[in-house]
């Protein structure tokens, strides 16, 4: 079946209308293949839905514009973020997802797109799992995240992304409503396995696990 025109260069994997469907939004100078593995081994058998970033810098991918290292064109940030959720209503109709608000599994750039997604568009996401994010931005009004199941892995030595924003971005979502977990990672930027095994653990104990148990933490 041919890919349908949704405004993103995407891919599309089906999977059990029981388990949630994943939207990987990869990092910069990744593209819509990057995050698929990564799904697969979080959630096995999740649908998985990954577009490509809609801006280039210098040649490379990315989901909105920057100014420079950590500082966010805002505006480019505000609109790519309308047109990713516009672009996540439009895959629900196209690929019968019934509705299924997916939970987001971003990395770096990907990663403080669907922070911006909680945000900006909080009925797009049913949830989060952020890998190395930042506060991408303060909204003018806080939105209503009651209860929304998010997960921040932060690196301990991050050289990109260092702690105090990390802990600000759970704040923020946290002030808004949403079950925050702040997890940090023994490690730089890079993903690593134990990125892995922390998101396999909150999804397994999450309220988005059909055999949700009692959390660990």
């Amino acid at each position: 079946m041919a890919t349908p025109d949704l405004g993103f260069v995407h891919r599309y994997l089906p999977g059990s209308p029981s388990l949630p469907v994943l939207l990987l939004l990869h990092g910069t100078g990744a593209d819509e293949s990057d995050l698929l593995p990564l799904g697969e081994a979080l959630l096995p058998g999740a649908a998985r839905l990954s577009p490509r970033g809609r801006v280039l810098e210098n040649g490379m991918p990315r989901f909105f514009r920057r100014l420079a290292e950590g500082v966010f064109d805002l505006d480019d940030l505000r609109r790519r973020t309308n047109e990713l959720a516009d672009f996540v209503e439009a895959a629900d109709a196209a690929y019968g997802l019934g509705g299924r608000r997916p939970v987001a599994v971003g990395f770096s750039n990907g990663a403080n797109i669907a922070a911006s997604l909680l945000l900006l568009r909080p009925g797009t996401l049913g949830g989060a799992l952020l890998v190395r994010p930042m506060v991408p931005l303060v909204p003018d009004t806080m939105p209503d995240l009651e209860g929304l199941p998010v997960q921040i892995n932060a690196g301990e030595v991050d050289p990109l992304v260092p702690p105090p924003q990390s802990e600000a971005l759970a704040t923020l979502l946290t002030e808004a409503g949403a079950s925050v977990r702040l997890k940090w990672i023994a490690g730089g930027h890079a993903l690593t396995t134990e990125d892995l095994d922390a998101g396999k653990e909150w999804f397994g104990f999450s309220s988005l696990s059909p055999h949700a148990g009692r959390p660990p933490w």
